[in-house]
């Protein structure tokens, strides 16, 4: 089954191929197949992915998968969420994940409270009118470092700290992230709804 990725991410799409290959399900970047992204003027998550897989289908003609993702720090009221990705452009910072994560760590400066949480919204469409559009959340709860460590990964990983593995998103082996990380979990959800609804 082909299903079009509503996003250029790199790192997204190369996270999301390992992540779906047990159903036989191959991504195709929407960037492949059409120029043009859907906007995304929404403040929660669910309503941007399912813009973003609408809009996706309606170019393509295929089923389509959309994936809104981002940090929610406690500190600054679950913000920045959706604005996750445009997150430095805000404090003069060209976009890029490095300055991103330097953007976070200096308005985090002198904040206590380091609790965050990564938040990835998986939705499926099967056509742009879908009526029953599949939606899979996952959740992962940690804490801001104020230094990056490790290498892996991409975005926030580098600062994202796992209490129950005592170790970054960015330390952690492949497998392990995408097996624990708030996209495995909302990829194992959407598995099981792909498995249950589609297939």
């Amino acid at each position: 089954m082909k299903i079009v990725l509503a996003s250029n991410n790199q790192g997204k799409l190369a996270e999301l191929q390992a992540l779906f290959a047990p159903l036989g399900v191959e991504l195709i970047r929407q960037g492949d197949l059409f120029q043009g992204e859907a906007e995304e003027p929404h403040c929660t998550f669910v309503e941007n992915a399912l813009a973003k897989a609408r809009f996706a289908a309606a170019r393509t003609g295929l089923p389509a998968l959309a994936d809104d993702a981002g940090i929610c720090v406690d500190a600054f009221g679950g913000l920045p969420g959706v604005d996750t990705a445009h997150y430095c452009t805000q404090f003069g910072y060209d976009k890029s994940d490095a300055n991103n994560v330097r953007a976070l760590l200096e308005q985090m400066q002198g904040t206590d409270n380091r609790r965050a949480a990564m938040v990835s919204t998986l939705v499926a469409v099967r056509s742009p009118q879908d009526p029953e559009p599949l939606i899979a959340v996952g959740r992962v709860a940690g804490e801001i470092l104020r230094t990056p460590r490790g290498d892996g990964g991409f975005g926030f990983d580098p600062v994202m700290f796992l209490p129950e593995f005592g170790k970054t998103f960015a330390e952690l082996p492949t497998e392990v992230k995408n097996a624990h990380s708030h996209r495995g979990r909302s990829s194992q959800h959407m598995l099981a709804l792909l498995r249950e609804r589609w297939l």
